[in-house]
């Protein structure tokens, strides 16, 4: 539920926060072992879904795509026509036809469409979802949903959702973690949690 700690874990995954104490281990390398310039390197491996977005508003799509392309350099090269791969991560989303829009003519919808490209052109190993389906209404909700599922199965990604939409866990989902007061307080699938007798855990699927 909201306060339980989603959005504060998985900004530590990414290295946004620093956590109180313990480790944290992603493909085998302690984050928090890290120099900045390993850590931006991890960075590139790991895809992040922002909440709101995250846009830039002075940007078009194309830019805003463009921007972590220029921001790593080292793993690209200097690229010296980028369209291909920002068309390349667009259709991944079905919104080729947004090249040259800028972010105040999108939906919301489109928007987190955007995002996802965005973080696709790195071609993370791990995306990172923080409520990718927060504020929308129910049909771009499915829709959203149903593309976090492709881009499970076209790229071979590992998704990390943080969400408490139950509907969008039971369709992407393949294991649930329940966080109840910053503890992971139950683990399994969606059906081995739903038919739970734990009154903590049953809560979640009435």
């Amino acid at each position: 539920k909201s306060g339980s700690g989603k959005s504060v874990m998985i900004k530590c995954l990414a290295g946004l926060m620093a956590p109180d104490s313990g480790t944290i281990k992603i493909m085998d390398r302690n984050l928090l072992g890290l120099d900045q310039r390993a850590l931006d390197e991890l960075r590139t491996e790991i895809g992040f879904l922002f909440q709101g977005s995250a846009l830039y508003d002075s940007m078009t799509v194309k830019e805003n795509l463009e921007f972590p392309l220029r921001r790593h350099k080292h793993k690209f090269g200097d690229l010296t026509d980028t369209t291909p791969l920002v068309q390349e991560a667009l259709d991944g989303v079905g919104l080729v036809h947004a090249l040259n829009l800028m972010p105040s003519e999108l939906s919301g919808g489109m928007k987190r469409r955007v995002a996802l490209a965005r973080t696709l052109i790195l071609k993370p190993k791990i995306i990172l979802y923080d409520e990718p389906t927060s504020g929308l209404d129910p049909i771009t909700a499915k829709e959203i949903i149903e593309l976090m599922r492709s881009i499970q199965n076209k790229y071979n990604t590992s998704s990390l959702i943080i969400t408490h939409d139950v509907d969008c866990a039971r369709v992407v989902s393949e294991r649930m973690i329940l966080l109840i007061d910053g503890i992971n307080y139950a683990e399994g699938t969606f059906d081995e949690l739903k038919t739970s007798n734990d009154k903590k855990v049953k809560a979640f699927f009435k």
